[in-house]
């Protein structure tokens, strides 16, 4: 592949009378040379003053780019050549010497290292700008990540190449990038998994998939692990946008993350979702999907080492809450029945979210005054009465909760203005039992008699 490993190709403006034994002689020394390309018109076949420079290796390309940049070829040139990183498939622009994207690497580190033992560790492959550790912001002590930028991209190239496989090390995203955070997020999640065991699992489980690799001959797709989490690859790259735009198809996508594998051109990435039902029905109706058509991306399940059995016992916990829920709303009359017959005793309903919900709380007399109305919108379905009474009398003061039938909304009707309004902040867009909830304040009732119908 032109981009394995990546940033090893240099992309060259020299004079169009420049022959290709020239670029192989003046190049050579920086490291083993693969290919050497000259861009030709199509019909007159001379050069159009463009060549590629394809090495072995990510730091011979670096240094190569470093020296020849704006130097000339030979003594008759009187216009010096420019050098640039070539663009990988997925990037957008050549890269040159100043790029941050190739002199900053992120590391994985013993949670004891300060920055003085990374930058001794780190200081033996080229001069280092600065090295900084990931913090806990509470409690101050290290996640066992850190970064490490250096003055010249070839050193950050060797470092990547050279250190300790223990490391982990890649280069890392633009600091105005948002993807630092997933990125720290799933390297925590991969040293909880690597801790106290030999580092058998690869910085990219996704290398895994079936689809670009041989079965293992103790083929155990039968006793798949199942999490909230899924590994996506393709053999074209992608962007997060894209990734984004594929996965949102299915309710409760949590956040994506594209993941640079400096040792493949495939495009990676990681997807978590709210909840294990949206996870296993985007696993299943994603995996071989087609994008862009032609290229089949590969869906599978990142071991967070929960326990299946329980996860799936949960799901069918919600599909039956769903079942129930379609019941009230496509047939008013079954209400009772969810409400009385539907929770023996005094057994408070199950909510399964994210969110830190106060403790219950008393509901307002009936026939206290409404001071504010709230409108509740249910993506994909509504929530059961019982559940949806726990959950906003939490806030106290709350009158009533009810259903509008046949749709996916709801009203909550409040006795505070204070306690409306908590909810809001509390619950808008976030989920609960597999359901997204859009708060926000409701219109006057004669307002809402007076808006046109929306077709």
């Amino acid at each position: 592949s032109l981009d394995e490993p990546p940033n090893s190709r240099i992309f060259l403006v020299i004079s169009k009378y420049t022959p290709e034994s020239v670029l192989r002689e003046r190049f050579s020394p920086f490291g083993e040379i693969q290919d050497i390309w000259v861009v030709r018109d199509k019909h007159t076949k001379e050069s159009k003053g463009i060549a590629f420079v394809k090495f072995a290796r990510s730091s011979q390309a670096c240094r190569a780019m470093e020296e020849m940049h704006g130097q000339c070829l030979s003594p008759n040139d009187t216009k010096p050549i420019k050098v640039f990183i070539a663009q990988s498939r997925s990037s957008g622009s050549h890269r040159d010497v100043e790029d941050e994207e190739l002199t900053r690497i992120f590391v994985m580190i013993p949670k004891s290292y300060t920055e003085e033992d990374l930058r001794e560790k780190f200081k033996v492959y080229g001069d280092i700008e600065y090295c900084s550790i990931i913090k806990n912001k509470v409690t101050g002590e290290s996640k066992g990540l850190g970064y490490v930028r250096y003055l010249k991209p070839s050193q950050a190239a060797q470092a990547i190449e050279n250190c300790d496989r223990s490391f982990r090390a890649i280069l890392a995203e633009p600091k105005n990038k948002a993807s630092e955070s997933s990125e720290q997020d799933y390297y925590s999640n991969m040293r909880q998994e690597t801790l106290g065991h030999e580092p058998r699992v690869n910085m990219f489980p996704f290398e895994q998939q079936s689809e670009f690799s041989g079965f293992d001959k103790n083929d155990n797709r039968g006793q798949e692990a199942i999490s909230k989490r899924l590994s996506v690859v393709s053999r074209v790259p992608f962007t997060e946008e894209q990734l984004f735009s594929i996965f949102d198809i299915v309710p409760g996508l949590e956040y994506c993350e594209v993941q640079r594998d400096p040792y493949s051109n495939y495009g990676h990435g990681v997807v978590q979702y709210f909840n294990v039902a949206s996870a296993i029905y985007a696993k299943y109706k994603l995996h071989g999907f087609q994008y862009p058509p032609g290229n089949r991306i590969g869906v599978s399940f990142i071991d967070d080492g929960s326990n299946a059995t329980d996860l799936l016992r949960k799901m069918a916990t919600q599909m039956v809450a769903a079942q129930l829920a379609s019941m009230v709303w496509n047939n008013p009359s079954q209400q009772q029945f969810l409400q009385f017959g539907g929770n023996s005793g005094s057994q408070l309903p199950q909510i399964q979210t994210d969110v830190v919900l106060p403790s219950c709380k008393k509901k307002a007399p009936p026939e206290t005054p409404v001071k504010e109305r709230l409108f509740i919108v249910f993506n994909p379905h509504p929530l059961p009465l019982d559940v949806l009474e726990d959950i906003f009398c939490r806030f106290g003061n709350l009158i009533e909760v009810y259903l509008v039938s046949g749709k996916n909304v709801g009203y909550a009707k409040y006795a505070d203005r204070i306690s409306a309004n908590d909810a809001i902040t509390t619950l808008h867009g976030k989920i609960l039992n597999g359901v997204r909830l859009k708060v926000m304040l409701a219109d006057s009732p004669r307002e809402e008699s007076n808006k046109r119908q929306r077709t």
